[in-house]
């Protein structure tokens, strides 16, 4: 799952980013309202995480220009004032909930995955034929038995299983898994997938599990199911 996180207060911004980052979420950070709205336009993210009080477009702002646009991911704004005109404000311009200042991260942490679970194509268990994900405890097992995977390679893995057999190129796999902190070169996500591979295969998964698409990318082995499910 991919974050948005627009806060000018870089300290607090780092803080956030490291947080959310433990919980397995991808974070990207910017530090103003039109950067905001210039990476929303060029990156698919589940949630944006928007300061209210932002130089260049304020996040009130951002807000009734993403709904104006049609885009309805979730928007979780963080304000320092803890008022009803304020809140009432943020709400009207589209938001869905909102945090204040100073941030209680266990609070804001619930607030994500209640967001996150709101909408339809976020299921609880993500399952691909003997393949089951639940993003919930991190948990991945392959016919009921477990895979101890790192943070990298469970990101690539539920990024996979909810795209389906959709062929992912390197470049979007880097974009949906790495942050902007710690964006890699292209042979890393090679790398972590010949990882994925091998410890799918201990566990008595095909080698193809994962098929590399020559030229274009990787995608998911057809089973008889449709696609992840319930």
């Amino acid at each position: 799952m991919k974050i948005l996180l627009v806060e000018d207060d870089v300290r607090l911004a780092e803080a956030l980013a490291e947080a959310i980052g433990d919980q397995r979420y991808t974070v990207d950070v910017v530090t103003d309202g039109e950067a905001g709205w210039q990476q929303v336009t060029g990156v698919d993210y589940d949630l944006i995480l928007l300061d209210v009080m932002l130089p260049k477009l304020d996040g009130i702002a951002l807000c009734q220009r993403l709904r104006s646009h049609g885009y309805d991911l979730p928007i979780l704004l963080i304000t320092a004032r803890d008022t009803s005109t304020d809140k009432v404000r943020g709400l009207d311009a589209g938001a869905d909930d909102y945090v204040v200042k100073p941030i209680d991260l266990a609070e804001l942490l619930a607030r994500i995955r209640a967001l996150l679970r709101r909408g339809p194509s976020i299921p609880a268990i993500l399952i691909w034929g003997d393949l089951r994900l639940e993003p919930s405890t991190y948990e991945v097992t392959y016919a009921g038995q477990p895979l101890h995977l790192t943070p990298k390679e469970y990101s690539l893995l539920e990024t996979f299983i909810r795209n389906g057999r959709r062929v992912l190129s390197r470049r979007v796999l880097l974009e949906q898994v790495w942050d902007d902190r710690d964006f890699p070169e292209e042979e890393t996500v090679k790398a972590h997938i010949k990882s994925l591979r091998q410890k799918l295969k201990a566990v008595g998964a095909p080698n193809d599990l994962i098929e590399t698409v020559h030229s274009v990318g990787y995608r998911l082995k057809q089973v008889p199911e449709s696609g992840p499910s319930i």
